[in-house]
C-alpha cells in the first residue's frame, strides 16, 4: 500500500508540527519571568532516578541465575555502573560505562 503525494505532504506537515509543538510548548507553557510550579520541579527531581530504576529492571528481566553464564556479566556491569555513578556523578557516563562493559564481556570473555 502506497501513500499518495497529498498523504505524504500531510503526514510530513503533522510531523513536523508535533516537533514543534513539543520542542516550543514548555516554553510557552513556563516562561522565564514566572518561577516552575513546584509539581514540575518534583518531576524534574524524581524521573531520572525513576528511569534508570525501569532501565535497570529492564536489563535484568531474563537473567537466569541458574543457567549459562549465572548473571556474571551483569553482575560486573552493575558494579562497573555503580563505581562509575559514585565517581563521576554523570548518569550518562554511568550508563555508557555499564554498556561498554557489558558488552565487552559478553563478546570477549563470556
Amino acid at each position: 500500500m502506497t501513500m499518495t503525494f497529498m498523504e505524504q505532504a500531510a503526514m510530513i506537515g503533522m510531523i513536523v508540527f508535533g516537533t514543534a509543538l513539543t520542542r516550543f510548548l514548555p516554553f510557552l507553557l513556563f516562561p522565564a519571568g514566572k518561577p516552575t510550579p513546584r509539581y514540575i520541579q518534583y518531576l524534574g527531581r524524581v524521573l531520572p532516578p525513576a528511569v534508570f530504576g525501569l532501565l535497570v529492571v529492564y536489563c535484568l528481566k531474563s537473567v537466569s541465575l541458574f543457567t549459562g553464564n549465572h548473571g556474571v556479566p551483569e553482575a560486573v556491569s552493575i558494579a562497573a555502573v555503580i563505581a562509575l555513578h559514585l565517581w563521576k556523578r554523570q548518569m550518562l557516563i554511568s550508563i555508557a560505562g555499564g554498556t561498554v562493559c557489558y558488552m565487552i564481556l559478553v563478546q570477549l570473555v563470556f
